[in-house]
């Protein structure tokens, strides 16, 4: 990722977000020629120079000291991410962890036996580009049954779930809102942009949503940021209908390559949606056991006391 154009746009999509009447400055008529704050107006509020702040929206300055980001993000009203984030753009540091060439990222065996050994929770372990390394039985139902138990063990053919959100129609129809859904997507990928500018992976898969999605391009457009980290997520499932689950992102440390991440769901108990992901856990085939040849999976009716099988 180009991180001093990356910076430049992130400063003036949020330089437009703001109005002078928002921050306290006063107008005196007159039609603006550019949406938001002026550059001047901003650089008086950080109290830095125009030039000064023009340099570093142009991408000229670097190693912008602390006292003139934690400036420039009250003047913005940034959030703690944005302000994270623009610190990522503006002083990039230490190149984040990365895995030794050519070995593809793994998932320590300890983790992998805790991500099996939670039952009727769907689990899955992610990297910071947000490849599926490994799920559980459970949440590769429900997030993916679609496809193969067994491809996130295999390195080139490991499904994203941000790249499936927006170009796997199967996926796409999970979540009726899907809109929040892609929203969060782009928001964490602009994040994880900023703390891995020299990724090329990251950068490939950047550059093929935004050439095969015109809604992630418009969405990256607008440099969202934010760590979405917990929250409730909505899906319509084919199998079990409706659920209303609760996420966390528990980050996983690693000695040797880049951040992972254990995404976990559960259902508020006695809800529909607890009823739903039993019943969803009962069309699992046992492991180890492939389901017989043309086996049909149960079929589900809902009704407003949840789903039921039939």
């Amino acid at each position: 990722m180009d991180t001093p154009a990356a910076l430049g746009e992130f400063l003036r999509t949020r330089r437009a977000a703001l109005r002078p009447e928002d921050v306290g400055l006063t107008t005196y008529g007159g039609q603006r020629r550019v949406p938001g704050l002026r550059r001047e107006e901003l650089a008086l509020l950080a109290g830095v120079s125009t030039a000064y702040y023009t340099r570093l929206e142009q991408g000229q300055s670097v190693n912008a000291s602390d006292a003139v980001l934690d400036a420039l993000a009250r003047a913005l009203r940034l959030s703690p991410d944005e302000h994270a984030h623009l610190r990522n753009l503006a002083r990039p540091g230490r190149p984040a962890p990365r895995a030794a060439a050519g070995r593809p990222a793994r998932v320590r065996p300890g983790v992998r036996r805790l991500v099996a050994a939670l039952d009727g929770i769907p689990a899955l372990v992610l990297n910071h580009r947000y490849d599926v390394l490994d799920w559980n039985p459970l949440g590769h139902a429900l997030t993916a049954g679609h496809l193969a138990a067994d491809v996130p063990h295999r390195a080139a053919a490991r499904p994203n779930t941000q790249r499936m959100l927006f170009l796997d129609p199967h996926v796409r129809d999970l979540y009726p809102r899907w809109d929040l859904e892609s929203r969060r997507a782009v928001s964490a990928l602009r994040l994880a942009a900023g703390e891995h500018p020299d990724d090329p992976a990251l950068a490939e898969l950047i550059g093929e949503l935004t050439m095969k999605s015109p809604e992630f391009a418009s969405l990256w457009a607008r440099h969202p940021v934010r760590a979405c980290v917990s929250g409730t997520k909505e899906f319509h499932h084919p199998l079990v209908g409706p659920l209303t689950l609760t996420f966390e992102l528990l980050r996983v440390p690693v000695a040797d390559g880049p951040r992972q991440a254990l995404l976990t769901f559960s259902a508020e108990p006695g809800s529909p949606s607890e009823a739903g992901l039993r019943l969803l856990a009962t069309t699992l085939e046992p492991a180890g056991a492939p389901g017989p040849e043309g086996a049909v999976a149960p079929r589900v009716e809902h009704d407003r006391q949840g789903p039921t099988v039939r």
